[in-house]
């Protein structure tokens, strides 16, 4: 009987040991381990220069994505946060949101900015209006990561349309489909 129970304590301290070091090491993953983003791009484009990263802090690269765009296209938050810094950089707009998981996102190279320092953004609202051109980065830590594998675009889901003339079932809501090459196609 004694030495069922010492069984018995033995095994439920090796399972208490367990999840407990289990535990610990889902809370020692740092922010940028879970899962990355996936947001609808701030502003329909082509890419005309992807992010490159530059060798060392002071060289020459690309700390985000390019876009061509139409002057005065609306850009859109990618995602909830706050802003923490609107303003010109070299006579050129910016707008820097920090968001809860602790991204930064510049939006650059614009012509207007309708947000402020201090202002909370939800996603899909405008922060600005672009120039010609519009930059997008996104920082994690002091670290400039490239944006475009959490860009994504909405994609239509199949569905079988009645051909007999009966009037066909509205389609269902498009999914948010991320990844690596999404950042790139026009909408």
């Amino acid at each position: 009987m004694i030495h069922r129970r010492q069984c018995r304590v033995r095994v439920l301290g090796r399972r208490f040991t367990a999840a407990c070091v289990c535990l610990m090491a889902l809370l020692a993953l740092p922010p940028a381990a879970a899962a990355a983003p996936c947001w609808l791009p701030p502003v329909p484009g082509e890419v005309i220069d992807p992010f490159r990263e530059p060798p060392c802090p002071y060289c020459a690269g690309n700390r985000g994505i390019e876009y061509r765009v139409a002057a005065g296209t609306a850009v859109r938050a990618v995602a909830t946060g706050v802003v923490t810094f609107s303003g010109p950089v070299a006579g050129v707009g910016y707008v820097v949101v920090r968001h809860g998981d602790g991204r930064r996102i510049t939006y650059g190279r614009l012509a207007a900015r309708t947000v402020d320092r201090g202002d909370r953004v939800i996603a899909r609202m405008v922060v600005g209006r672009t120039t010609d051109r519009f930059h997008l980065g996104v920082r994690v830590g002091e670290r400039y990561v490239d944006p475009a594998p959490m860009l994504g675009r909405l994609v239509g889901r199949p569905r079988l349309v009645p051909v007999d003339g009966t009037a066909a079932r509205r389609p269902p809501p498009p999914r948010l489909r991320c990844g690596v090459g999404s950042a790139g196609s026009s909408r």
